[in-house]
């Protein structure tokens, strides 16, 4: 349909016609199957729900194959009627909106929704309505923060004491019981030395994600790197690119795993205990290098930062340096499209999806800066086998990037709500995102 003839007709039908070209070189034949080797390394033009992706070492390129670009994505203003696309079955719909750059989302013991606004400098707190798709809460919990990122509430359970954040260059707590909308004092600094993001402080990653492992007995606290490859050894990264471990206190510090550039996310598996990451790979080795990752995170691991990736494959940037970490580098479990930006990660807990939801991980895909075609933005489904991953990822809610290619949305926390539905936050249209389970769409 020629273009002036489409902008003539009503804003449902421009609504309508966005949906299905959105993702304009997807048919149905490609739906369902699982994408592998060159397939699977389309860009966002690809992605559409129901997608599958494997992608094994096996497929890595070599680097420098092609070159690396910055290519940063155009931020638009959200197109009428344009909505995020769900698989059949399900239901999106907007639950906030003019918020300043939304990140993390945690779910409450009590079902509050806790959302970093991390420029703003301030945590708030949703609380949902009778219905669930708007909020009836919508308070600023505390100000009195530095770039917060990670919420996390403690002891774990049903009652919980205190709300843990992380700075980006600390940890602190307020006291806190189920309910509370607004922090009851100032916080307490439980970590005063986390390696800082700030700019003016050695600059470098600066969201802090906090989990605490499922006996309570340790908290978890995820940093990123000061720098892409540690191209400057004279810069610390002591304590950088890794995850530390505390005691609820703050005491007890030691780094937990280590060589993982920039683990955004965090979480504990509800059914198998075991430490999960979203990770954020390296730069400018081409298009498809290196992959961004989804792994459980194994005690005293090496992921191979700075000086090896993907295994034992040695950055061109450190030939020589290391020989005898090479086989110690851990291949993570499930290897993402190079420069997704992999943030936040959750494990489905309710009851409303499918029961072959159950715990499956979600993770938020930010989008890509350093690749010459657009991969991510959207929000995957890692599926798993009694708590193992497949290696395999679908999308499950595409559709931010418009025709021309230009971005209007960007993921970045997900969380599971009391009632069994999906909440994501998008710093790109600063919006929150409600899924729900509506349908009895036939499952695989």
């Amino acid at each position: 349909m020629d273009a002036r003839i489409i902008r003539s007709v009503t804003t449902f039908v421009i609504a309508a016609v966005f949906m299905v070209t959105a993702t304009p070189f997807v048919d149905s034949q490609t739906k369902g199957k699982v994408l592998t080797g060159q397939g699977a390394m389309g860009d966002w033009s690809t992605d559409a729900p129901g997608v599958r992706r494997h992608i094994t070492t096996a497929d890595l390129p070599k680097p420098f194959e092609s070159p690396s670009v910055n290519n940063g994505p155009k931020l638009v203003k959200r197109p009428e009627g344009a909505m995020p696309a769900v698989p059949k079955g399900f239901k999106i719909e907007e639950f906030a909106s003019g918020l300043k750059n939304p990140r993390l989302i945690r779910t409450a013991p009590n079902g509050d929704l806790f959302v970093a606004e991390s420029q703003s400098n301030l945590i708030r707190v949703f609380r949902q309505g009778k219905d669930g798709s708007k909020p009836e809460v919508n308070e600023i919990y505390s100000s009195d923060l530095k770039q917060p990122f990670g919420i996390a509430f403690y002891p774990l359970g049903p009652n919980p004491q205190y709300i843990y954040v992380g700075n980006t260059e600390s940890i602190v707590r307020f006291p806190y019981k189920n309910g509370d909308i607004k922090a009851s004092g100032k916080p307490e600094v439980v970590v005063s030395d986390i390696p800082s993001g700030a700019r003016l402080t050695g600059g470098g990653h600066w969201t802090r994600d906090i989990a605490f492992t499922r006996d309570g007995k340790k908290m978890l606290v995820s940093v990123g790197s000061r720098s892409n490859v540690n191209e400057n050894p004279a810069l610390s990264e002591t304590d950088r690119a890794d995850v530390l471990e505390f005691n609820p206190d703050g005491t007890g510090r030691r780094v937990y795993a280590s060589g993982i550039r920039n683990a955004v996310g965090i979480a504990v598996h509800p059914q198998t205990g075991e430490l999960w990451g979203s990770v954020n790979e390296r730069d400018g080795l081409g298009d498809d290098l290196v992959p961004d990752y989804i792994t459980r995170i194994k005690e005293g691991g090496f992921y191979g930062w700075p000086w090896y990736y993907i295994g034992p494959n040695q950055d061109p940037r450190h030939i020589g340096m290391h020989p005898e970490l090479k086989d110690k580098v851990i291949v993570p479990d499930v290897l993402l499209q190079s420069h997704y930006a992999s943030l936040e990660i959750t494990f489905y807990t309710g009851k409303m999806f499918p029961t072959d939801y159950k715990n499956d991980a979600f993770a938020a895909e930010h989008g890509s800066w350093n690749r010459a075609k657009r991969t991510g933005y959207k929000v995957i489904r890692v599926p798993q086998k009694n708590g193992v991953p497949t290696g395999e990822y679908e999308d499950f809610m595409t559709g931010f990037v418009t025709e021309q290619g230009d971005v209007w949305g960007r993921p970045v926390g997900v969380t599971v709500a009391k009632d069994g539905s999906l909440f994501v936050t998008d710093d790109g249209s600063n919006t929150i995102w409600r899924v729900t389970y509506t349908g009895n769409e036939n499952r695989r």
